[in-house]
């Protein structure tokens, strides 16, 4: 039978095989080739005049997606021809003057510029170097761009090129010349030779009189040398008046050991090694903001040692008082992270946005760049770490010369706020407890186009907000998510819409109020998809133990087994949002939980402390301790289980992938007996061996921070283990490394556990990419369920 079975799987994989009805759901169909369940369109794009809307999509089901495009005058989708393809030009990559009457962008690594009101196209560089970045300054007078790490001009009057900076790696050999410090006896003896010698005299005073002259001449045709050392030039930008150009300046960590990641199945038939990350808490690189101001010819660096709370220590530290003591006595400055610098729109102020390197603080500052000093437009401190939706991106801009916004988590949830340069007056344009997630401002800078979750924390609806405040008119209605890409003149939304038991789909709107969206592909569901009924799943609150409302997806079986089995799924990532009301990314895992509840489980999928759309609160409630508030949510919701669905409690089991089997682990671990079962899939074992981007934010590092570390690494805990595990990893996967497994592979072993197994997957990333291992691995899953719950 068994032997039967794997010919049937290896010879049946067409999508042809089920169509006739999907029912009854098995592994094997719905792990197949995501290609069964039809086919998405994806990353809708506005052309730049835009009269047409490209986007993603494969309805031949073809080896990989396909360009398609409509048009107002057909919105049928057609193909794009392979020829056309290199001749397109996107909203999103072009940059308009201020008067919108031309705009620039780079191609194939040269730069164009177009006559917005004729359409005419004029190449401005044709070299065999990649030029790019182009923009408008000098009062829209020139066109800049960059090339090998410097800036250029392009006078759109006269067609002359001319550069504006000259970074150059290496110290100043001038300097280090000049800096060369003779001892007595090398001062007196050349002192004596010029004394002595006329020729030697004479021929330093010409060269000296040379290098004068030849340095007056080098002023006015060649911008100064200005060497890096052995740092690396980032977020090249100048003003729009063209004086100033503010640069940072990157020094890489030295010391910083990266991690190998061994491929066993490779073309070679040898063992590879994949080069992989560093571990949290490797020394990091430096950053120093600098600004040259062409006028004067001078580069000034801008110090952070006056910025408010540069000083300010973490809360946790108190936690070590040796070393709250140390650092109470160093008062030392904290290394930031300078994320970018925006120029207001004629040049007159420039806002710094930057982060402190523990996390604990973001600061808008307002640069003077003539002096390089800063003074603070707006500090926001976290005591767990700075984040929320558009807070650590590159969501901020002006608004006019004065006005600067962003969006800051300082009331909870992350809202837009504006700020006044001159008067230092802060407003808030929106409130609420809900997320504004995503923020654009109008062409014409009167309106933000938003998407928030105010409907409902499960939706992502559009919105139209005034610049000055106000109420927000809502733009889409649908429910679900819509996720608008606007055309350039505004007057049109392309939206990427789904529900939770329907696929994406692309649709068109007028870009206003009462406007009604029209469906223009209609591929997402195949016949076979189609054929059974895709459960919508309840959406639910459950009371956790400190009185929090949890979201979760339930779904109930029409027929619940004589166990009331029960399955509690755990998202990945963490900050991750899975209980909403569209098509889920984890869509394997939702097809998944249809054949649980199919065959007598209930299911339940929550969205625990640290998932995403909920707030501050919910984001940092893990906050020193993985593994606590976002577990016992998880617990909570088996007891929900037990008490609102008739689940048996001894029949309840737990799975998740990342994050998701990291909290399996710590589950079966440290509240034994709660779930009979559980598969931990790519787990963390130990948070030490992770990243430093996700990890410090959370944890800090091990060694500031030891007490975190140990409370939330599973390894620590492994000898709690009582109930049956099942662990599925990649060998290849370079996120969460193999070697996490193994170390926590060899702890079980020397505890002597049972009723554990590891299953491997050789050729595999962190995210599966082949349909044989996403098969292997839910067998396994599944097996574990029905011979532990219903058993």
């Amino acid at each position: 039978m068994k032997k039967n079975g794997l010919v049937v799987l290896i010879v049946f994989t067409g999508s042809f095989v089920f169509a006739q009805s999907l029912a009854p759901l098995t592994v094997e169909k719905i792990m197949r080739d995501p290609k069964w369940i039809g086919t998405s369109p994806s990353n809708p794009l506005w052309s730049a005049d835009g009269k047409t809307l490209y986007f993603n999509w494969n309805p031949d089901k073809a080896p990989a997606d396909s360009l398609y495009y409509i048009t107002g005058s057909n919105i049928t989708p057609q193909k794009v021809p392979a020829f056309q393809k290199e001749d397109i030009v996107y909203a999103r990559d072009i940059t308009f003057n201020a008067a919108k009457t031309a705009y620039v962008y780079a191609k194939e690594g040269d730069i164009f510029i177009v006559d917005n009101r004729s359409g005419k196209i004029k190449r401005i560089t044709q070299t065999a170097e990649p030029e790019s970045a182009p923009g408008f300054s000098f009062n829209d007078t020139k066109i800049i761009y960059q090339l090998n790490h410097n800036l250029y001009a392009w006078d759109i009057a006269n067609g002359e090129t001319i550069q504006l900076t000259r970074f150059q790696k290496g110290d100043d050999p001038a300097a280090n010349e000049k800096n060369k410090k003779l001892n007595s006896q090398e001062e007196w003896l050349k002192k004596d030779q010029l004394n002595q010698i006329a020729v030697l005299k004479e021929r330093k005073e010409k060269k000296d009189i040379s290098d004068a002259y030849a340095k007056s001449l080098s002023k006015t045709k060649k911008p100064r040398t200005i060497y890096t050392g052995g740092r690396n030039v980032h977020n090249l930008q100048i003003s729009s008046n063209g004086r100033f150009v503010s640069y940072i300046l990157f020094k890489e960590a030295s010391g910083a050991r990266h991690t190998i990641v061994p491929n066993y199945v490779t073309e070679s038939g040898f063992t590879e090694a994949i080069n992989g990350r560093t571990k949290v808490g490797a020394p990091s690189g430096l950053s120093e903001l600098f600004v040259f101001d062409r006028e004067k010819d001078t580069a000034i660096a801008v110090t952070t040692e006056g910025i408010p709370g540069i000083r300010d220590l973490p809360d946790y530290v108190k936690d070590y008082p040796e070393l709250l003591k140390i650092k109470k006595q160093e008062n030392a400055v904290r290394e930031v992270s300078i994320a970018r610098v925006t120029w207001s729109p004629k040049g007159n102020y420039a806002v710094v946005d930057m982060n402190a390197r523990d996390n604990k603080d973001r600061w808008l500052m307002q640069l003077d760049a003539v002096t390089g000093k800063l003074s603070v437009l707006d500090r926001q401190r976290d005591e767990a770490w700075v984040g929320g939706p558009g807070i650590n991106s590159d969501n901020t801009g002006w608004i006019n010369e004065n006005l600067f916004w962003f969006q800051s988590e300082a009331t909870g949830y992350s809202h837009i706020y504006t700020a006044d340069v001159v008067s230092g007056k802060k407003t808030a344009l929106t409130a609420g407890q809900y997320e504004v997630q995503q923020c654009r401002l109008s062409g014409n800078s009167k309106y933000f186009y938003i998407t928030t979750n105010e409907a409902h924390s499960g939706e992502q609806q559009l919105y139209r907000l005034p610049v000055t405040g106000g109420k927000a008119a809502r733009i889409t209605t649908m429910t679900g998510a819509n996720r608008a890409t606007i055309s350039p003149g505004e007057k049109q939304a392309a939206i990427l819409y789904s529900y939770s038991n329907k696929p994406w789909e692309l649709y068109l709107q007028d870009n206003k109020p009462g406007g009604k969206a029209a469906q223009l592909t209609f591929n997402a569901q195949s016949d076979a998809f189609k054929s059974y009924s895709w459960r919508d799943p309840e959406l639910v609150y459950i009371t956790a133990n400190d009185g929090k409302q949890v979201p979760a997806r339930l779904y109930r079986p029409a027929n619940p087994h004589p166990f009331k089995p029960a399955v509690i799924f755990v998202h990945g990532a963490g900050y991750l949002q899975n209980a909403h009301k569209w098509w889920s990314s984890y869509f394997r895992e939702y097809m998944f939980h249809n054949l649980l509840a199919d065959n007598g489980y209930y299911v339940l999928d929550m969205d625990y402390r640290a998932s995403a759309g909920y707030g501050r609160n919910w984001r940092t409630g893990i906050y020193r301790h993985m593994g606590g508030k976002d577990l016992a949510d998880n617990i909570d919701g088996a007891k929900y289980l037990t008490e609102k669905c008739g689940v048996n409690p001894e029949r309840i089991g737990i799975y998740g992938g990342s994050y998701g089997g990291f909290i399996t682990l710590m589950a079966l671990f440290t509240a034994p007996g709660t779930f009979a079962a559980g598969a931990a899939l790519r787990p963390v074992t130990d948070w030490a061996h992770y990243n430093q981007g996700y990890t410090s934010n959370i944890l800090n590092t091990p060694a500031q921070d030891s007490i975190a570390y140990r409370k939330s690494s599973p390894i620590y805990f492994a000898e709690g283990l009582q109930d049956h595990l099942l662990i599925c990893h990649g060998v290849v996967d370079v996120n969460v490394h193999f070697q996490d497994v193994m170390r926590l592979n060899q702890r079980l072993v020397e505890l002597e556990k049972n009723n554990w197994q590891v299953a491997l997957y050789p050729v595999e990333d962190h995210g599966f990419a082949e349909p044989s291992s996403w098969t292997d691995e839910y067998k396994r899953i599944y097996k574990l369920f029905e011979d532990v719950l219903k058993q």
